[in-house]
C-alpha cells in the first residue's frame, strides 16, 4: 500500500458513516501489522535483540517475541 492510499484511508476514518470509517481502520490495521512484521524482521536481520525491539515498540520482550518469533517467509507460523 502506498502513502497516498494510506492517506485516503486515514481521511476515511472521519466519514459521516461509521461503517466506512471502521472499514478504513481495518485496512489500515492490516497494513500496519504487515509493515511492523517487515521492520521487526529487518531489525533482527541487522542484529537487533528482542529487548531492543521491544523497547522501541513500548512492549515487553515476551510480547514482541511471541508475536514475531518463528514467522516464516510469508508471515505465518511454521
Amino acid at each position: 500500500m502506498d502513502v497516498n492510499e494510506m492517506t485516503e484511508l486515514v481521511a476515511s476514518t472521519a466519514d459521516k458513516d461509521p461503517l466506512v470509517g471502521l472499514g478504513a481502520v481495518a485496512r489500515l490495521h492490516a497494513e500496519l501489522e504487515r509493515v511492523e512484521a517487515v521492520l521487526v524482521r529487518r531489525a533482527r536481520n541487522n542484529g537487533a535483540t528482542w529487548p531492543q525491539i521491544a523497547a522501541v515498540m513500548g512492549v515487553s520482550k515476551q510480547a514482541v517475541h511471541k508475536k514475531h518469533a518463528g514467522r516464516g517467509l510469508f508471515g505465518g507460523r511454521p
